[in-house]
C-alpha cells in the first residue's frame, strides 16, 4: 500500500457568505463565490503549498462549491503534477435550500445548546449526518492508497466543519473532543504528516474554545 507522506487539508477563502449571511436567502450555498479578500488568501495558502508539495505529485479532492473550485483554481498548482476529482462528499452541511437568516440564526442557537455533532437542521443535516458521508470518503481514500503509484500527497480542498469531521474519524476523537474544537479560518490548512512509526500526526491542532465534556470514559 502506497500510503502518501502528507495528507493536506484546506478550508476555501472567504466567500460573500461569510461576510453577509443575507446572500444565502438569494443565492444557493453551492453558488457562492470568494471575494476578493477570499482570493488573496488562497493565493497565499497557495505559496505554502507549493513550498511544502514542491515538485512532488498530488492527488487533490475538491468539494463541488463554486468557493472551493476557485480556492482550488488559485494555488497556482502546476497542472502537471495533480490529479483533481471533485467529490461531492466532502460539500458543506446541508442547512436546507433557500434560506431564512433569521431561522438560520435561530437554529444556531438551537444547535448551540442541543451539541454541534447531534443537532440536525431542519431539511438539512447534522454534523453526525456530514460525519457518515465523510467517513464513506475516507474508505475509498483507503482504497486508492493500494495504487502502487499513488502520489506522494494527497490535497483535499474543503469546509470547516468537514475538515474536524474527517480527523475526527481519522484519529478516533470522540464526541465530546469534537465539540469542543473550533473551524479553522478561511484558508486555513492543516496536515497530517506520516511519521517513521508509520503514524500520521496532525501539524498542528484545531483551536479550542472549551474543555470536552465526555459523558464517559473511552481508550
Amino acid at each position: 500500500m502506497a500510503r502518501p507522506r502528507r495528507i493536506v487539508l484546506v478550508r476555501h477563502g472567504e466567500s460573500t457568505g461569510n461576510v453577509d449571511d443575507t446572500v444565502y436567502e438569494r443565492e444557493p450555498d453551492h453558488a457562492l463565490a470568494l471575494t476578493e479578500r477570499g482570493w488573496q488568501q488562497a493565493e497565499e495558502t497557495g505559496k505554502r503549498l507549493r513550498e511544502v508539495l514542491g515538485r512532488e505529485r498530488v492527488s487533490v479532492y475538491v468539494s463541488p462549491y463554486r468557493r472551493t473550485h476557485e480556492t482550488l483554481r488559485a494555488f497556482h498548482l502546476d497542472p502537471e503534477l495533480i490529479r483533481v476529482r471533485e467529490e461531492p462528499r466532502l460539500r458543506e452541511q446541508d442547512w436546507g435550500n433557500w434560506q431564512d437568516r433569521d431561522d438560520v440564526r435561530l437554529q444556531k442557537a438551537y444547535r448551540d445548546a442541543y451539541g454541534h455533532f447531534f443537532y440536525r437542521f431542519a431539511q438539512g443535516e447534522s454534523g453526525a449526518d456530514v460525519y457518515d458521508r465523510v467517513g464513506g470518503f475516507l474508505e475509498s481514500l483507503f482504497r486508492s492508497f493500494e495504487a502502487p503509484d499513488h502520489p506522494p500527497n494527497v490535497l483535499i480542498v474543503t469546509h470547516g466543519l468537514a475538515m474536524r469531521l474527517f480527523c475526527m474519524r481519522w484519529f478516533h476523537w470522540t464526541v465530546a473532543e469534537f465539540e469542543s474544537l473550533s473551524n479553522p479560518g478561511n484558508a486555513e490548512m492543516r496536515m497530517l504528516v506520516l511519521g517513521d512509526d508509520g503514524k500520521y500526526a496532525l501539524d498542528r491542532p484545531f483551536g479550542r474554545w472549551r474543555e470536552p465534556a465526555p459523558y464517559g470514559i473511552t481508550d
